[in-house]
């Protein structure tokens, strides 16, 4: 394997297709299939699912957080022989609750330096995982203490939900009132039904679906239905009286920063800056 398969590899991966691989390296299609071609022989296996969008298979998944490590250090290696930083780019993985609060303050950080590109996949705590897995992103913010193979995970702290609701809405058995999810899955929504014997099936038929943080809190607010919200993030709405907590009981999502165990200068700051952000928004974990 040389570096023109693994950056092709890594393009085609990104992108989800051989064909827009082919025009963001500047080659044609055919040079793009050569390459996997002859990459897949070298190791002797399939390492791209054909599907629309293209997919690593397992052995191409380990190609893939491979060339992920040695692109990042190159990109450091060359910034720093340049002294011009800008171009080494950090891919993490999300959560939208988080991203949406305590995690602006390492975008700002990021920012502050200056020498960085971030690019930010959002997905739900327990997604992000996979992407770390198949080597998509160098961190993530995950539910999962467990570290990836080859990566370290480490506590950041609890995220509280509670139940809320528009003080105008009428409270009614659980099963009476309009709910607001944040999407069909909404893993969290449904763990704290589980923890009140209930299911989605238990709810009234008006449940809506709001795959926004910000439209998602603004439709709780006016009384489309009630919602789980994060308790940092509608501190400033429940001090007004715009929200109310219909529920005592919280949620807790406990929170943990998992990144490659690799040595490398910038995801070192950004996973300080990482915890930093954490510790100054969220309590400790549990």
């Amino acid at each position: 394997m040389n570096q023109s398969q693994m950056e092709t590899l890594l393009a085609i991966v990104d992108e989800g297709s051989f064909e827009v691989a082919a025009a963001v390296l500047g080659v044609s299609p055919s040079a793009v299939s050569q390459r996997i071609k002859s990459l897949e022989s070298s190791t002797g296996r399939v390492l791209l699912r054909r599907s629309t969008p293209v997919t690593p298979t397992e052995a191409g998944e380990i190609l893939v957080q491979t060339a992920r490590h040695v692109a990042l250090v190159q990109a450091e290696a060359k910034a720093q022989l340049s002294q011009h930083m800008r171009n080494v780019p950090l891919s993490v993985a999300v959560n939208a609750d988080s991203l949406n609060t305590w995690f602006k303050d390492v975008i700002a950080d990021t920012a502050a330096h200056g020498d960085v590109s971030l690019k930010i996949r959002v997905e739900d705590e327990n997604a992000t995982l996979g992407m770390l897995r198949r080597g998509d992103v160098v961190g993530a913010v995950t539910s999962e203490p467990n570290p990836v193979a080859g990566c370290e995970s480490t506590p950041v702290g609890t995220m509280r939900y509670f139940a809320m609701a528009s003080p105008s809405m009428e409270l009614r058995a659980w099963d009476k009132m309009p709910a607001v999810l944040y999407n069909q899955q909404d893993p969290l929504f449904k763990r704290w039904l589980r923890g009140k014997d209930l299911t989605l099936r238990d709810l009234s038929r008006r449940v809506s679906y709001i795959p926004s943080v910000d439209a998602y809190n603004d439709a709780v607010r006016v009384g489309l239905g009630w919602g789980m919200i994060p308790e940092i993030q509608a501190s400033e709405l429940l001090a007004r009286g715009e929200l109310v907590i219909i529920d005592d009981t919280p949620l807790e999502l406990d929170l943990y920063w998992q990144r490659w165990r690799l040595e490398s200068a910038m995801l070192e700051r950004l996973t300080a800056s990482v915890f930093l952000a954490a510790a100054g928004a969220l309590p400790p974990g549990n």
